[in-house]
């Protein structure tokens, strides 16, 4: 699937934009497309990298975060013109430990107005429990 929602991804960009897709920092941390909803929403699953671990040995919650900005991101590009992140917000609700293995990230969009876009998301882990959720809005970046 990730190859195919790659291949989606890549045709909604406007030509010439140079950007990356998937984004390297998605690649870096073997992000994988899992599904998508046509203009609705996109899911990326993420491993569970013992690297990522805070202190305590959960996942560190900006690695959580970089997750849903990774999923955020390319469904963006996929349902409005290029866009910057203005505000993102996350609420964690339970921990990410190593016994875990992946997380499910599943960013949906709320709302696209002229100027902006109104998305959220939710984190699960692989027995689907909630995991962390989150808002995001980012504003339409105007041609040069």
């Amino acid at each position: 699937m990730s190859d195919e929602l790659v291949k989606i991804i890549s045709s909604k960009l406007p030509e010439q934009s140079n950007i990356d897709i998937p984004p390297k920092i998605f690649v870096d941390m073997e992000g994988e497309y899992i599904d998508y909803e046509e203009g609705k929403s996109l899911t990326a699953r993420f491993p569970v990298k013992e690297r990522y671990q805070n202190p305590l040995r959960a996942m560190q919650g900006g690695m959580i975060v970089a997750a849903m900005d990774n999923t955020f991101g390319p469904l963006s590009y996929m349902v409005g013109p290029p866009s910057v992140t203005a505000h993102i917000n996350a609420t964690y609700i339970r921990s990410v430990t190593a016994k875990d293995k992946f997380i499910d990230v599943t960013a949906m969009v709320v709302e696209v107005t002229k100027s902006m876009l109104h998305m959220r998301a939710e984190v699960r882990n692989l027995d689907g429990d909630l995991v962390a959720i989150s808002q995001l809005i980012n504003y339409f970046v105007k041609p040069a």
